[in-house]
């Protein structure tokens, strides 16, 4: 398949690296080796642009870091933005009030900041560990905070308040935003044009490349619309039955070299899928 192939768009947690935020050995060899067959690699993901920095070196990435689920795209310098979809304020507000009425924890991701209002509310350090800088704490979202809003984050562990909480998002905001899970406990508010379908269109434009030439790798369900727009969808092994019934192959987990062995199995054609 590797004439075929003339890029790989990877997710990054729960696929590119394991539930411990490590990016394994084998990970990087396998980027390595897709560059030595002239395949290019890039990486998208929830996160913002610099909780992506700690992997531009050990990939060699040369390719824009898709953040925000495409909210931001940045060249690996960190700051030379290459695209950007900011939120609408009705759509920032809408979302606020909604996600706030659902009894989520509520996160926002402007161009330069992380806001929250509590540092010690669930997953706030987990996040910070994650992309490697602390968020801003603030009383409250104040009209003169909420500039250049990129993403919306709601938190939670209630799966099923979760999923009530994603289906109303997505009925209350159809048209103004898109509201998907990234993780089980986060569920990401983002412009409808910030989407890891946008991110294939967008990436294909700028290398010149054919989306049918695009791989795209990923776990959760904001990963199925990348899925949609490549030539070729490799869901984890971790990743739920929805999300591995869009994609056209399924590896192994995240914890057990999944990433490493599709580039070697299905794009490098090692074996044949």
């Amino acid at each position: 398949m590797t004439g075929d192939i003339a890029l790989v768009l990877a997710d990054v947690d729960g696929t590119l690296v394991t539930d411990r935020k490590v990016l394994t050995d084998a990970a990087q060899d396998a980027v390595a080796e897709l560059r030595r067959a002239g395949i290019g690699f890039a990486v998208t993901s929830g996160r913002p642009p610099r909780g992506m920095a700690m992997l531009t070196g050990p990939l060699a990435i040369e390719t824009p870091l898709a953040g925000f689920n495409g909210g931001v795209m940045m060249a690996p310098d960190l700051e030379t933005v290459v695209a950007s979809h900011d939120l609408a304020d009705a759509a920032v507000r809408t979302a606020i009030a909604l996600l706030e009425d659902h009894g989520l924890d509520v996160w926002i991701y402007t161009h330069a900041s992380w806001l929250v209002r509590d540092a010690a509310a669930p997953h706030v350090d987990r996040e910070a560990r994650t992309v490697r800088f602390q968020p801003e704490v603030v009383p409250r979202f104040a009209a003169d905070t909420l500039r250049s809003v990129v993403k919306i984050v709601g938190v939670t562990d209630d799966r099923a308040r979760m999923e009530r909480c994603e289906r109303d998002a997505q009925r209350a905001l159809d048209g103004a935003a898109t509201a998907a899970c990234s993780q089980p406990y986060y569920l990401d508010v983002t412009h409808t044009a910030a989407n890891k379908g946008a991110v294939v269109e967008t990436l294909a434009r700028l290398l010149r490349i054919d989306p049918a030439r695009i791989a795209t790798i990923g776990d959760m369900p904001n990963d199925v619309a990348m899925f949609e727009r490549s030539g070729l969808s490799i869901a984890m092994g971790n990743a739920g039955d929805a999300v591995k019934a869009k994609a056209r192959l399924v590896t192994d987990s995240n914890e057990n070299e999944g990433f490493a062995k599709a580039v070697r199995r299905f794009i490098l054609g090692e074996t044949q899928p």
